[in-house]
């Protein structure tokens, strides 16, 4: 762990640079995946509700012995959720299961712009901060149209931004919107869900230079970019793999190498569209 680095968010907290993703992770391997990351130096871990795997996060936090405030734990908020009543219920809910008085991070999760109830939501998070459930708390899937939204309803602005982000969809204009106004900014699907980047020449070339595979160089990429990053693995070796990127850097050739490869490509939903409850 001590060769990840942290960022410090802007409310003065400070969150490790990488972690483990538990997207995708089923409910029964989940605690057996997280327990493998904390033995091998994570200390970051990022579920949510809709994950259903919240509770395995959980036992193997408990199981690590590992002192908590040297964990990293964030959750979300669910779109079925929103709303400043059931977005409280649904943190203690969250909470239930995970066997945790609070989490560093919760999150909501879409916008669901359609739906209309994010504002209301994100009131409930920052009574959430206040209450001591969540030391920080942002948004997911958020555009700056709907951050300016809530800071113009609440004063309060989202420490955190998670973002489909990858060589594919560098997602330069809100990254800009971020950092103009002290929002972190972290990549979910930072592999592009893996295949067409992994055979990319260009990264494989990059690759070979450093002797990483191309997966560590992408995760590598969004590192020096200043970017969280959380890779999905139920893999031990390959758990093991992705946070082995603390010993070599990318030139600056090789970052404009792999920002020519941005082509716009949204491998996930579209938050301005998307609604699913």
């Amino acid at each position: 762990m001590s060769n990840v680095p942290f960022l410090t968010l802007s409310d003065g907290h400070r969150i490790p640079q990488f972690g483990l993703g538990v997207w995708q992770t089923p409910a029964g391997q989940t605690a057996q995946v997280v327990a493998a990351a904390l033995e091998l130096g994570y200390r970051h871990i990022d579920t949510a509700a809709i994950y259903g795997n919240e509770e395995g996060v959980g036992q193997a936090i408990a199981t690590s012995g590992i002192a908590r405030d040297e964990l990293f734990v964030t959750t979300k908020l669910w779109n079925a959720d929103q709303g400043y009543d059931s977005a409280l219920k649904a943190l203690d809910t969250s909470l239930a299961k995970l066997g945790l008085d609070y989490v560093d991070l919760y999150l909501i999760h879409w916008p669901c712009p359609a739906q209309d109830r994010f504002v209301d939501s994100w009131k409930a998070l920052v009574q959430a901060r206040k209450d001591g459930k969540a030391r920080s708390i942002g948004v997911s899937n958020f555009r700056a149209q709907d951050i300016d939204r809530i800071v113009e309803a609440t004063g309060v602005a989202p420490a955190v931004d998670q973002i489909e982000l990858h060589p594919l969809l560098q997602q330069d204009e809100l990254r800009a919107y971020a950092a103009a106004h002290g929002i972190v900014v972290e990549s979910w699907s930072p592999l592009a869900q893996g295949g067409e980047l992994l055979h990319d020449p260009a990264l494989q070339a990059i690759a070979a230079r450093h002797g990483k595979s191309v997966a560590q160089v992408i995760l590598r990429w969004h590192i020096q970019l200043g970017l969280v990053v959380f890779p999905k693995s139920v893999t031990p070796a390959r758990i093991a793999e992705n946070i082995d990127i603390f010993d070599f850097a990318l030139s600056d050739q090789d970052m404009a190498a792999i920002a020519a490869l941005d082509a716009g490509k949204r491998l996930g939903p579209d938050p301005a569209a998307f609604e699913m409850v």
